[in-house]
């Protein structure tokens, strides 16, 4: 199986080079597709001509989940997965992620950083089990971690989502309308290490979050 690894980039110039790297590196056939997000901090530089990798370009800032659906058009692999550019994931979980999906155990695997005991910031630790008991409420789902990163799902149903957020948004509507489908999340351990400065989900995003749980529940 082919593993389309999808990583938006938005102003991320110090930690681009480790994390293309950091995925070159993992035993399993794969793709990168890098989509900036029209950085203006050298970053679009850096990636023109980079070998080894897909590269996307975003004429204007338009945010994580349009940066994500951009990529999705691109994929060319059987599943396809999230990686954030700041190095918070660590890419040598993948080997990880991959295994129930290709011994037939499921469409869909999250990382879930709270089985792996991640280092949280505070705020951003009570944020995340905030937004994961609404969904498990809304849903009947048993997530421990519905805002991961680490969203491994097969390239067929990630397309059949319709998915239409431009935003952090896009992680609410990816699990509401996995879940929708009636199919199965299975989540396994990840590493993670939240990093005290970067683009994190405010309160604006955070109630964003909610809004768009309740939406997908009860509006779509």
């Amino acid at each position: 199986m082919k593993l389309s690894v999808i990583i938006p980039v938005y102003n991320e110039r110090k930690h681009i080079g480790q994390i293309i790297a950091a995925v070159k590196a993992v035993s399993v056939s794969k793709e990168i597709i890098v989509v900036d997000d029209f950085s203006t901090d050298g970053t679009r530089a850096f990636l023109k001509g980079k070998p080894g990798i897909s590269v996307i370009m975003h004429d204007r800032n338009m945010g994580k989940g349009a940066a994500i659906r951009s990529g999705l058009k691109a994929a060319t692999g059987d599943i396809v997965i999230i990686q954030d550019a700041d190095m918070e994931y660590s890419p040598r979980d993948y080997t990880g992620l991959l295994k129930p999906i290709e011994d037939g155990k499921a469409n869909v695997v999250y990382g879930s950083r709270f089985l792996g005991r991640g280092e949280f910031l505070t705020a951003s630790y009570y944020a995340n089990r905030t937004l994961t008991l609404l969904t498990n409420l809304l849903f009947g789902s048993r997530l421990t971690d519905m805002e991961t990163c680490y969203k491994l799902v097969r390239t067929d149903l990630l397309r059949s989502l319709g998915l239409i957020s431009s935003r952090f948004e896009i992680e609410p509507e990816i699990t509401c309308k996995i879940l929708k489908k009636k199919e199965k999340i299975l989540e396994v351990p990840i590493t993670y290490k939240g990093r005290a400065r970067g683009k994190k989900i405010g309160p604006k995003d955070g109630v964003q979050a909610i809004w768009n749980l309740l939406k997908w529940k009860f509006v779509r």
